[in-house]
């Protein structure tokens, strides 16, 4: 109904509307499909997305008045926002859950299998053996490893040549078929998403891009891309995936399926249950929506994506993929507090994750450049295999890179308590010393610990080299888990380090104050968590929502200080190098017209600089309110690409009185001739009220006011550019017209802004590709 909301919306009434059309059917009373939709690749209004909602609920309301049904209908209506939410949130915690699930099962199934039930994980496997004991937790009966299963042997060169063999081909035949899936079923599944849900919750159309295949196939290759052992993680793909179930409820309900602008309020929330349920974080989500991916989030979807993202860590705990009864991935428990001295390596953490941030986003940028500019991008396929079989290659021989980067770094945060059997937590230990279990004290590192930190640095080299040429291949990939990985190695590095300068050092001045001979005062595995959270700042530029997203991943409360001082360290260094995080480097790299909130535009130029016409170029194409025919309608239509014209009086006067949307012209004129007699190529158009005075002989005349949108914004041309950026981004506009005294003199379109900008910044203003 929004041509006849639309038109009375411009002060005529229906009496009116009939006079005017001379007695004949206006054929806009009946409303026909697709008009005031868009189409892909275009960016939508949000202006008029907002005043039709505006004109739907103020009917709504005045209709609900008039019956007790028509009162039903009004508050189903209003409750339906808080169904959609419901939906998502049971959804994208049931595939949450379903992933964790598969995706534990698939790991441990290039290894081995279990006997018993060959859809049991290595560990649901051996909690279920009631041979297993406590000093080899991981070893059962139960669980065979594949040369075993095949040829008897558990152990010796030929057993490790045949697992690792085994190791290379699970892993190959995983990313094989995911690469596979991607390409013939669902090419918009691959990557994290992230970059293209930000730019589609900034108003752009990418259709398909949330459709149903892709939420099919990216569940199903995400479990695989993970099980093949390459350097990504599952948790930015989750958000795609949770923001594809928010558009298929959004389907269901033709307040958010018809207009743009409320769909955009539901994927922002949508997006908060993603990062819920990829990292146990319900508040963390919410602020991530808010912080990293929304471009309008007003305090009702706030509302709302904390219910969906309640919701969804209901669901997700509720199926219980972990096994310990918690929704957090990495619980930590810490018995120490920590000291204002340690601030000095936290903050040189944050130092690292910054430079780390740097390094992977200019590396991995330019690695993505070169793909798509050469003829590596015709092999997608060949390029997956080929990077898997690196990875599988070099992860197996190192116990820290073969297991999957989850169960790498929640082994990284655990702090030595007496039950840990990790290589890790081989201190020598005092024999006459007697203290309870919670509280083991500082100990000199024994060889185990020497031995796991070699190969701690090799895989920090292997994760920091391997993930810049993973992210970006045609495969679901996330970079949340591999950037903390690369933190929680270095971490951990310095971590030990310290604890062993404490140990040996304790007199020294900095220890003297709380370093006592025997007292537990470092814990390695916080700094750990303190690198980890640097890292991926470095890469996102995320700070309160990462700071957040960590205590709750972590149940470290108490650590807040020391996860602020080192997210914050790290996003100043790396915004010294560059201000643009992964994800809008990303949507830099494939052009999409996303105006970035936090781009400063400190350029004196005005909007003559920018509208077009320029002055070499032909006069701006525009339709007269009532002397422009049908046929020429068409013509300007067939021989331009705009995405609508301006409507004057006359081309004399050139006094602005409207826009009209191409799309909605095309559609109009379409249904015009198939529905209403009379209309011929030579038929006037008129946006006017009442139909020009036309001699008897001239066909039926055809009225277009309802499709004539007369409140277009404008500014004049000597309006700064700084502000027309502004109220290009804070309105979420599409076009303004430019006009000087009430005449029209062009038009600037978020494109003309984006590539002004790329200018005034020395870039290619072309790279801005679509409309």
């Amino acid at each position: 109904m929004l041509h006849r909301d639309m038109h009375f919306r411009n002060g005529a009434t229906p009496t009116e509307e009939m006079n005017g059309a001379g007695n004949l059917m206006d054929f806009l009373d009946e409303p026909f499909p697709d008009v005031g939709t868009y189409e892909d690749f275009h960016t939508i209004d949000w202006l008029r997305e907002k005043s039709r909602d505006t004109d739907r609920h103020r009917k709504i309301t005045s209709k609900s008045k008039e019956s007790i049904w028509e009162l039903i209908k009004s508050l189903l209506d209003a409750w339906s926002g808080w169904v959609v939410m419901l939906l998502i949130g049971l959804l994208s915690g049931t595939l949450a859950g379903v992933i964790d699930l598969a995706v534990d099962w698939m790991t441990d199934l290039k290894e081995g299998v279990c006997l018993s039930a060959f859809w049991y994980s290595h560990e649901q496997c051996c909690w279920t053996s009631n041979e297993t004991t406590f000093d080899d937790r991981d070893k059962c009966p139960q669980w065979q490893k594949w040369a075993e299963l095949m040829t008897g042997h558990a152990e010796g060169a030929g057993a490790y040549v045949l697992n690792y063999f085994l190791y290379i081909l699970w892993a190959l035949l995983f990313s094989f078929l995911a690469v596979s899936l991607v390409r013939v079923f669902a090419p918009y599944a691959c990557g994290s998403g992230i970059p293209e849900i930000k730019t589609i919750l900034s108003g752009f159309i990418i259709r398909g891009y949330l459709g149903k295949w892709t939420l099919l196939i990216k569940t199903v290759t995400l479990v695989l891309a993970v099980s093949s052992g390459l350097s990504l993680g599952k948790e930015g793909p989750l958000v795609h995936v949770a923001c594809c179930c928010g558009n298929l409820f959004c389907s269901l309900f033709s307040k958010y399926s018809k207009n743009e602008g409320k769909r955009r309020e539901v994927l922002s929330a949508a997006a908060a249950a993603g990062v819920s349920v990829a990292f146990g974080a319900p508040i963390g989500g919410v602020l991530f929506s808010l912080e990293e991916v929304s471009y309008y989030f007003p305090l009702k979807t706030l509302w709302r994506s904390f219910f969906a993202a309640l919701v969804a860590a209901f669901t997700l705990r509720s199926i219980n993929p972990f096994g310990n009864s918690r929704l957090v991935l990495f619980y930590v428990e810490y018995h120490t507090p920590w000291y204002m001295a340690e601030l000095v390596p936290f903050i040189l953490l944050g130092v690292f994750g910054g430079l780390w941030g740097t390094l992977f986003i200019r590396a991995n940028i330019a690695w993505c450049r070169r793909r798509k500019t050469t003829q590596l991008g015709k092999y997608p396929v060949l390029e997956v295999i080929a990077v898997t079989g690196i990875t599988a290659v070099l992860a197996y021989p190192n116990p820290y890179t073969r297991r999957s980067t989850s169960e790498l770094i929640s082994e990284l945060f655990n702090d030595c308590g007496a039950l840990e059997s990790s290589q890790l937590c081989d201190y020598i230990n005092n024999p006459n010393m007697s203290r309870p279990v919670d509280d083991i004290p500082d100990r000199p590192a024994g060889p185990g610990v020497y031995n796991a930190l070699w190969q701690l640095a090799l895989a920090l080299v292997f994760k920091i080299v391997i993930t810049i040429f993973t992210f970006g291949m045609k495969i679901p990939s996330g970079l949340f888990i591999p950037s903390m990985a690369v933190g929680a190695i270095a971490g951990r590095i310095v971590g030990i380090a310290v604890e062993q300068m404490a140990y040996h050092h304790h007199d020294w001045i900095i220890f003297k104050n709380w370093c006592r001979p025997g007292a537990d005062c470092v814990t390695p595995g916080l700094y750990a968590m303190v690198g980890a959270a640097a890292c991926l700042g470095g890469v996102t530029r995320m700070t309160v929502s990462l700071v957040v997203i960590m205590f709750e991943l972590t149940g470290g409360l108490e650590y807040i200080v020391p996860l602020m001082a080192a997210a914050v360290t790290s996003k100043w260094v790396a915004d010294a190098f560059g201000k643009e995080g992964i994800y809008e480097s990303h949507i830099q790299l494939n052009g999409y017209p996303y105006l970035d909130v936090r781009d400063e535009f400190t350029h004196r130029t005005l909007a003559t600089d920018v509208m077009r016409p320029r002055r070499s170029e032909p006069p701006l194409a525009v339709l007269t309110q009532d002397t422009t025919t049908v046929e020429d309608v068409e013509t300007l239509i067939k021989d331009t690409d705009y995405n609508g014209f301006p409507v004057v009086v006359s081309r004399e006067s050139e006094r602005l009185i409207g826009f009209v949307q191409r799309r909605d012209l095309t559609l109009a004129i379409k249904n015009a001739r198939q529905k209403q007699d009379g209309v011929v190529s030579s038929s006037v158009v008129y946006f006017t009220e009442d139909a020009p005075q036309l001699p008897a002989s001239n066909p039926q005349p055809l009225k277009l006011r309802r499709i004539l949108n007369l409140s277009p914004f404008t500014v004049t041309d000597h309006t700064p550019m700084e502000t027309v950026v502004d109220i290009f981004r804070k309105l979420g506009l599409r076009q303004c017209l430019v006009t000087r005294s009430g005449r029209l003199l062009g038009i600037i379109t978020k494109k003309d802004v984006l590539r002004h900008m790329a200018q005034m910044m020395n870039q290619d203003p072309e790279s801005i590709m679509f409309n």
